[in-house]
């Protein structure tokens, strides 16, 4: 029988190293840069990026840097990449070039590249050999080690890269920089399911579990700092807790999330089928806290489709899985990613989305195009059909969507709903997202934002409601 997998640290010693780093640095910057760097960090990607770019703020600020809002403005630029979709690429490596003349205007700035996409090795390779003007190169694995990293860049010039394989550890206690009024909260990393179109494991490595004693003192810390949504994350929460060597569900979790004291609502995502139990559903039931939203990605309604994809989980079995979310989940919305073009697939392979997007009733869909990513399996298959036919069949799914969302939409007319302010736009209307994640616009007083507004949906849209505040 094989030995249960231990969740691996990084070892205290090890993030002790990188602390000292910090203060190590400071003189240096000082040296570099005068008495206050400044430093610009721009994210590309998924919510976990943004985490991961609070967390690389959080060290350039305990090197001294504050930051600036613009790249004109900075002394040090960085790009946290992301490689999950071509597009994601394109904007990095489009960002990187316009920056070259930023890079060569004054002598000594700074220009330093992050995440996923870093970590490909084609992507290192050609940042070496055509991005002379880049100096320092660190994947997300890696990221703890930006201290020791720039330390290198500072004494010893050149260019840093540190995208090596590795295996991934979880670097608890790093410092993080939350800006806005709704907080991330990653609780695992990496991913084992390895998705035919996915380069997730390979730039991510593997899957490990945060501590559930780690969230929640990060949770409780966040609660006392006035954040009142939270954003539980994970590239498939549902497997949450496998590598624990103290067994700790997903559900279970939520139910110890949803009982520390204060005013707050719980999200989370991202949800794999395969591993959503009835154990889940059942906690986001009973647990008030908990938003009756679940965002589950089926990517096709073709069983074909599926099985090239490795998602091991059925047509059939996803339409039950829904069925029972709904019945145990009171107003339960439901939203999903879908790719369209996949490899192979063929129109008849694309009804079968359509008419399952028909059949769930989602109240939103996060719609792709195929994009083949370097080294997953995916990108070696036969792909026969034409982008634009491929289009074709894209806007044909937007205008079902459009078509399913408006009624789902309109049964809001005239109700009362809590809603968290998350900003003003420059209309004057506040804005933020019903407990089912609808978007919201109202009227409010300008201090409502960061604050619960009891809003009446005045006017409803295909995809957002319109609304003034009655409390």
């Amino acid at each position: 029988m094989c030995a249960k997998p231990v969740n691996p640290f990084v070892p205290e010693a090890e993030l002790a190293c990188q602390r000292d780093f910090c203060e190590q640095n400071r003189p240096l910057l000082r040296e570099r840069f005068g008495e206050t760097p400044r430093a610009y960090v721009q994210v590309f990607g998924c919510q976990q990026n943004v985490s991961d770019g609070q967390h690389i703020e959080g060290l350039l600020a305990q090197m001294g840097f504050s930051f600036a809002q613009s790249p004109g403005e900075a002394d040090l630029v960085l790009l946290n990449t992301c490689a999950v979709r071509e597009h994601a690429e394109d904007r990095a490596v489009g960002n990187t070039g316009a920056l070259k003349s930023w890079r060569s205007a004054r002598p000594g700035r700074i220009l330093a590249l992050c995440g996923c996409m870093v970590q490909q090795p084609h992507v290192a390779k050609r940042l070496k050999e055509s991005f002379s003007y880049v100096d320092l190169v660190c994947g997300p694995q890696a990221l703890y080690r930006l201290p020791q990293n720039l330390h290198r860049l500072l004494t010893e010039g050149g260019r840093v890269f540190d995208t090596a394989p590795e295996e991934g550890a979880v670097a608890e206690g790093l410092p993080v920089r939350r800006t806005g009024v709704k907080g991330w909260l990653p609780v695992m990393g990496g991913c084992n399911n390895f998705c035919s179109y996915c380069v997730v494991p390979l730039v991510r490595g593997r899957e490990r579990s945060r501590s559930p004693e780690d969230i929640i003192a990060e949770a409780r810390q966040m609660i006392a700092e006035g954040y009142h949504e939270i954003t539980l994350l994970g590239q498939n929460v549902n497997s949450y807790g496998a590598t624990l060597p103290e067994p700790c569900t997903f559900a279970e979790l939520l139910r110890r999330l949803n009982d520390l004291p204060g005013d707050f609502i719980l999200r989370f995502m991202t949800s794999h089928p395969k591993d959503c139990t009835s154990e889940l559903l059942a906690a986001m039931r009973d647990c008030e806290k908990v938003a009756p939203h679940l965002h589950l990605p089926v990517q096709s309604g073709s069983n074909r489709i599926l099985k090239a994809m490795n998602r091991r989980y059925t047509r059939e079995d996803y339409l039950a899985l829904v069925q029972k979310a709904k019945e145990t989940v009171p107003g339960l919305c439901l939203t999903s990613d879908i790719i369209v073009g996949f490899p192979g697939e063929q129109y008849e392979d694309f009804c079968d989305t359509l008419s399952l997007v028909e059949q769930v009733g989602y109240s939103a869909l996060y719609t792709f195009l195929f994009s083949p990513r370097r080294g997953t399996p995916a990108e070696k298959m036969p792909d026969p059909v034409p982008m634009e036919e491929k289009k074709r069949w894209f806007n044909e799914l937007l205008a079902l969507q459009e078509r399913l969302a408006a009624p789902q939409t309109a049964a809001y007319a005239g109700r009362r709903l809590r809603v968290l302010c998350e900003g003003v736009r420059p209309t004057g209307l506040c804005f933020g997202r019903t407990p089912g994640n609808v978007l919201a616009e109202f009227t409010a007083p300008a201090d409502s934002v960061g604050r619960f507004v009891e809003i009446e949906v005045t006017e409803t849209l295909s995809f957002m409601l319109k609304g003034r505040a009655v409390s």
